[in-house]
């Protein structure tokens, strides 16, 4: 039976902290979206660690955290932060990992600790993934999951869907399942990071892929995982020009974090110091000047205003001039549940 995705609508009474709590990683990965020279080169301690997640964990609705990098199980305290997190009382607490899995991280956390561990894998092909993160990454991906598994911690993955992988895609499902992976998230691959540097100018360099190649392929392999009973969630990434746009700046409460102190509403401005808010002395204030909640306020009929800005290459025009589609808040996803 065909299931009916549904849009997750942005809601002011979910607090999500994407934090991430350093920088480094062991990977290269040709479509990493880490800037270190906006976002910093260094890894956070864990007192600060400890003292940022106490602002959100003050909030009136018990937030969410997902702990990134870089690579964040390369940090030493990392399950000691976990923990912290959930003596605080956070909701949901993950951990995104390209399954290298350092400092013995199964053996240091049990599965009441964190609610997912989220690994990154972008090839259903050692061929395909390794190419885009690096020799031998698929293999160590997949020992990685089945240990996780194997040790009752529930797991989720990640597909950062491009020009250079989308042909796999639909090959997912069925690796997915032999997994025992129950979440399947796709994302879009931004154009920010290593991609902002390198999609022109490299060849066969990482593109995002058109509105009819997302359409076709992304909603029928999300269909097929969920009649394989795995809950799938992607963005929804184009509108038609007469379909209401949102924009999760305006009514969300989500904080991109990253080690220099600075903290974005909008992933997609975090190539620019556009940070609405910033910590200083492990308070969070308002950064003084024009910034990225000045620009959310805009309505424009490309939808949204930071991809017009920042990406107008994803936007298509018709010869009247009107765009073709609008652009979705890259924030606002559909979920198809499984089972």
């Amino acid at each position: 039976m065909i299931k009916s995705p549904r849009t997750v609508a942005f809601s002011k009474n979910a607090t999500n902290v994407f934090f991430h709590i350093l920088t480094a990683c062991n990977l290269r990965c040709r479509h990493c979206y880490i800037n270190p020279s906006q976002h910093g080169a260094e890894s956070l301690d864990i007192h600060t660690i400890i003292a940022w997640l106490n602002v959100f964990a003050q909030k009136d609705n018990p937030p969410d955290v997902i702990f990134l990098g870089g690579e964040p199980t390369l940090h030493p305290e990392l399950p000691f932060a976990v923990k912290h997190a959930r003596e605080l009382g956070y909701q949901s607490i993950t951990i995104d990992t390209n399954g290298y899995l350092f400092h013995d991280i199964l053996h240091r956390l049990n599965p009441d600790d964190v609610d997912f561990i989220s690994f990154s894998l972008d090839g259903a092909t050692a061929g395909v993934n390794d190419s885009l993160r690096g020799d031998g990454a698929y293999q160590v991906c997949l020992n990685g999951i089945r240990q996780a598994v194997s040790r009752g911690f529930h797991t989720s993955l990640i597909y950062t869907v491009s020009s250079a992988n989308l042909h796999e895609l639909e090959k997912m499902p069925e690796l997915l399942a032999d997994l025992g992976i129950r979440r399947f998230f796709i994302q879009v691959v931004g154009i920010r990071g290593k991609p902002a540097l390198t999609a022109a100018s490299e060849p066969g360099g990482i593109h995002q892929v058109s509105p009819e190649q997302w359409l076709r392929k992304v909603p029928e392999v999300a269909q097929k995982a969920a009649m394989m009973g795995i809950s799938v969630t992607y963005p929804r990434v184009f509108l038609r020009p007469d379909e209401p746009f949102a924009c999760a700046g305006r009514v969300a409460d989500n904080y991109f974090i990253f080690p220099n102190g600075r903290v974005y509403q909008c992933p997609l401005c975090e190539d620019y110091p556009l940070h609405s808010k910033i910590f200083e002395n492990n308070r969070l204030i308002s950064t003084p000047g024009i910034n990225e909640a000045d620009l959310f306020k805009l309505d424009i009929p490309e939808g949204c205003v930071m991809n017009r800005i920042i990406q107008p290459g994803n936007i298509r025009y018709l010869p009247d001039g009107s765009p073709a589609y609008r652009i979705a808040c890259c924030l606002l996803k559909e979920e198809i549940c499984g089972g």
